[in-house]
């Protein structure tokens, strides 16, 4: 194992657990190991639908209130 990449796995052992999935998801992703879909739960499902429904009656934000967004977190 390189020094680099034992310096991530270092850092990413310290964050908790919800995050270090996501990030070994990812690297397996990348090194070519098909990972299986992730599962949402039920709120996160409801919200999806939301979020479609939303979408489909038209409902998105302007230019004007996504630029306030992009400016809010200095992009």
């Amino acid at each position: 194992m390189t020094r680099l990449l034992e310096q991530a796995f270092d850092t990413v052992s310290n964050l908790p657990d919800t995050e270090q999935d996501e990030l070994a998801r990812i690297v397996l992703q990348l090194a070519g190991v098909d990972q299986p879909p992730l599962q949402l739960t039920p709120e996160e499902d409801a919200d999806l639908a939301e979020a479609d429904a939303e979408i489909a009656r038209g409902e998105l934000a302007t230019d004007e209130e996504v630029r306030a967004m992009w400016s809010k977190h200095g992009l």
